[in-house]
């Protein structure tokens, strides 16, 4: 199978030490995206928790983080339920411009899924684009 690889690349008018916060900080996170468990550091453990009713606080998604450069790069990788216990690939990559930051996701490891992988890109693809456009309202 090919390698499946999402990417993303959004400008954003804020400099990359304030973007970063917004990847890493747990109460940051929960503007764009959902609550961290606790903010992430170098070589943890991190977990996303869920705010769907009656379920408040429960682990969503989790994985470990592989690399922490603030605020330059981040990688982690990334499963939840759905996933099955399949790790995917999450490299975030920021760079300081004139007037903001230009951060890129790569996010990889769908032909890991198996059958059904193209669709769990799919519905991933699509997730961080309603994602994204939250970011950029929270972040600038």
């Amino acid at each position: 199978m090919t390698a499946l690889k999402i990417t993303k690349t959004l400008f954003l008018k804020a400099p990359a030490a304030h973007v970063w916060k917004f990847l890493t900080e747990a109460d940051r996170m929960a503007e764009w995206f959902h609550r961290g468990g606790a903010d992430l550091a170098a070589d943890g453990e991190y977990s996303v928790l869920t705010n769907s009713l009656g379920k408040e606080g429960t682990r969503m998604c989790w994985g470990k983080v592989v690399e922490f450069d603030p605020p330059h790069r981040l990688v982690h990788t990334f499963t939840h339920d759905h996933l099955a216990g399949v790790e995917t690939l999450c490299v975030w990559t920021l760079a300081d411009v004139a007037g903001g930051t230009v951060l890129t996701l790569e996010h990889t490891g769908w032909e890991k899924v198996g059958e059904g992988a193209f669709n769990m890109g799919v519905n991933h693809d699509a997730g961080w684009d309603e994602h994204f456009s939250r970011l950029r309202r929270v972040v600038s």
